[in-house]
């Protein structure tokens, strides 16, 4: 009615509403939704709730495996299985003396024979005992520029972290002596340039953290590690045991030119003497210093009843005449560590000097006729990194036992090397090259030769 009156347009939307609204009749939705509704509602209807459970009483007894449990049946036996170690667990080093069998003595028996009966031999070869002049500067600096490190001078000789070394005084052959952080042991005979030259052995259960060959007797190697105290005698191809505690050794250092007495530094601070004439595996005496932490001990080089310890903060020149079981004064005090202090050692010849290694990236020096008033210079490639078992790296500034007024320390500067200070603070010279690759953080000198070894993180040591 009435659409003779509307536009053409109107006609048209008007005609498709008519045709959409038949199509959506024609699929009869509201017919699907009520059944959809409809199966919805009597799905919900035969939703069940979850049974409530039995109480333990209510149950019957579960059997249980008798295998499993572990427990002997009544007519059976049981055969005993041995209990496995752990997956990560070192085997531990007994207790009392050590035959001196490297790692891989069934596979190079005759190699390593070879390398200590080297050892005993150089061992009775005297040094020159003729007094030698400290060189001057310029002459020592020309020395240094004319050590380098070449290829064949390199090699891994214990498994892990080198944490000590020490080198053989002889002249005439390199034997180098290095531990790590498994109580590994390894001796490598530098001069014999061959493979079969470096044999580990395991004389110790935890990281070998100080080690000196005897001052009287280079056939004996000292060795300390957390809990014992260690003698490797090559004459008698053995390693003794002379002091044992509970994980609680950090440094030692020979009291007399005999080493039969010996200073040992304890991780809780405390310090102990060790005479290896006593009967026993114990101290003869130890002593509380007032440290919380004991890192380094030096006896001093002349006059050997005073010792220099070194801990968190503190560094105190001691008496050991005057020891007693507390209450112990020092004799005087390095001041101006404000953090964790790495080593602390006496200058080789007279004792005048101290080098100290400090967290706070600096290196101290004190003169010993006014030790309130340091040298200090800082030096940021010489930062080191404490480890939780607090050992820092790179760690140790060591004097050259050959120069009153020099010492050496590892650098984590690129290229990677070791620089040598005079005591002025003066950079004298940096041992570097295209082989040396790695931080050195550990380094010992040779007492007499232009010889400079440098032990790294992974095991290898570098030899200048």
């Amino acid at each position: 009615d009435g659409s003779s009156q509307l536009s053409a347009y109107e006609r048209k939307r008007l005609k498709n509403i008519s045709e959409n609204a038949k199509f959506f009749a024609a699929l009869k939705l509201h017919e699907s939704a009520a059944r959809l509704h409809q199966l919805a509602t009597k799905r919900q209807s035969h939703v069940t709730k979850r049974a409530k459970p039995k109480k333990a009483e209510d149950e019957p007894a579960r059997r249980r495996s008798m295998r499993l449990l572990r427990v002997e049946p009544l007519d059976i036996p049981l055969v005993e299985t041995p209990a496995r170690p752990a997956a990560e667990e070192y085997p531990q080093v007994p207790v009392g003396p050590l035959p001196m069998v490297p790692e891989d003595q069934a596979e190079n028996s005759k190699w390593t024979e070879a390398l200590l009966g080297t050892w005993m031999r150089i061992s009775e070869l005297k040094a020159d005992d003729a007094e030698r002049a400290t060189p001057d500067i310029k002459r020592y600096q020309e020395s240094l520029s004319s050590m380098v490190l070449s290829e064949e001078n390199i090699r891994k000789v214990v498994k892990a972290r080198v944490c000590s070394m020490a080198i053989h005084p002889s002249e005439s052959t390199i034997l180098v002596a290095a531990g790590d952080k498994w109580g590994h042991l390894g001796l490598w005979n530098v001069s014999c340039g061959t493979e079969e030259g470096a044999h580990t052995f395991i004389p110790h259960s935890f990281q070998v953290n100080c080690m000196h060959f005897s001052p009287c007797n280079p056939a004996q190697l000292l060795s300390l590690s957390n809990d014992t105290l260690r003698c490797g005698d090559v004459t008698r191809a053995v390693f003794d045991e002379i002091c044992r505690s509970e994980e609680n050794f950090s440094c030692f250092d020979f009291l007399e030119e005999n080493a039969c007495s010996a200073l040992v530094g304890q991780w809780d601070g405390a310090v102990a003497v060790v005479d290896r004439r006593s009967p026993g595996a114990s101290s003869e005496l130890s002593v509380d210093i007032g440290f919380r932490r004991t890192r380094t001990v030096h006896v001093h080089p002349v006059n050997k009843q005073y010792f220099l310890a070194a801990g968190s903060t503190d560094v105190c020149v001691f008496d050991v005449r005057y020891l007693k079981a507390k209450g112990n004064k020092p004799l005087s005090s390095l001041p101006g560590h404000t953090k964790s202090v790495a080593s602390a050692y006496f200058s080789p010849v007279t004792g005048s000097r101290v080098v100290t290694v400090c967290a706070d990236d600096k290196l101290r020096i004190f003169n010993s006729k006014n030790m309130q008033v340091p040298l200090i210079f800082k030096k940021q490639s010489n930062k080191i990194k404490t480890h939780k078992n607090s050992q820092p790296k790179p760690g140790w500034a060591i004097w050259d036992p050959k120069q009153e007024h020099c010492f050496l320390v590892g650098s984590m500067a690129q290229p990677r090397q070791i620089q040598v200070f005079q005591d002025t603070g003066e950079l004298l010279h940096s041992f570097t090259g295209d082989f040396l690759s790695s931080v050195c953080s550990i380094n010992v000198v040779h007492p007499s030769q232009n010889i400079l070894v440098g032990g790294n993180s992974s095991g290898r040591l570098h030899v200048f």
